[in-house]
């Protein structure tokens, strides 16, 4: 059986960039790439979980 998987798109602060990805970790969600936001305070996070986790 496939894996399906469901995608997020997350904003993150510099400043609490681990409270948030451990926030949605404890949801299932798994970080796939960080990139950077539209000012340079801002990170964007992609994460992914298999599809039923939530």
């Amino acid at each position: 059986m496939t894996t399906r998987w469901e995608y997020l798109t997350v904003p993150l602060l510099i400043h609490a960039t681990k409270q948030i990805l451990d926030n949605y970790g404890e949801e299932g969600w798994e970080l796939v790439q960080v990139v950077p936001g539209p000012n340079p305070e801002n990170l964007v996070a992609y994460l992914k979980r298999p599809v039923g986790e939530a």
